[in-house]
C-alpha cells in the first residue's frame, strides 16, 4: 500500500499544473483551521489536520467537478474524512457543481450544501 501511495504523489508531482487549471493549488475551506482541499494535475487531495489525508482524482468540466476518492489502506477513516468531516458524498462518485472559481476563491455546491473555499 505505500507503494500506491508513493506512486500517487510521484504522479502529481510529475503533473505540476497539467489539468488542474484555475483549481490548481492549496485550498483553505472557509471557517476551518483544519480543512484543506489541493488540487495539482488530475490529483486532489483532502486534508483534514485532525483526521488525516485522502486522495482522488478529478475532472472539472464546465462548472462541474467529478471526484473518485481513493483509499490506499481501504479504511473506513478514510471514507469518514471525505464525507463526514468535509460533506462530500459518495466517498468514490462525488459530484459537485462550481458556483464560482476566481483566483482567489472557489464555491462548490450540491443541492442545498455549500461549501467555500480561499486559496492558501
Amino acid at each position: 500500500m505505500a507503494i500506491l501511495l508513493f506512486h500517487l504523489i510521484l504522479l502529481a508531482s510529475c503533473q505540476e499544473g497539467g489539468e488542474a487549471g484555475d483549481l490548481l493549488g492549496q485550498w483553505r475551506m472557509t471557517d476551518s483551521d483544519t480543512k484543506y482541499v489541493s488540487f495539482s494535475g488530475s490529483l486532489t487531495l483532502f486534508r483534514c489536520t485532525t483526521e488525516g489525508d485522502v486522495f482522488g482524482k478529478f475532472q472539472h468540466v464546465g462548472d462541474s467537478l467529478f471526484i473518485q476518492c481513493l483509499s490506499v489502506y481501504g479504511s473506513p477513516a478514510d471514507t469518514a474524512v471525505v464525507e463526514n468531516t468535509f460533506g462530500f458524498k459518495p466517498f468514490g462518485d462525488i459530484r459537485l457543481h462550481i458556483d464560482a472559481l476566481t483566483s482567489d476563491k472557489i464555491i462548490l455546491s450540491k443541492g442545498q450544501q455549500q461549501w467555500h473555499f480561499y486559496k492558501y
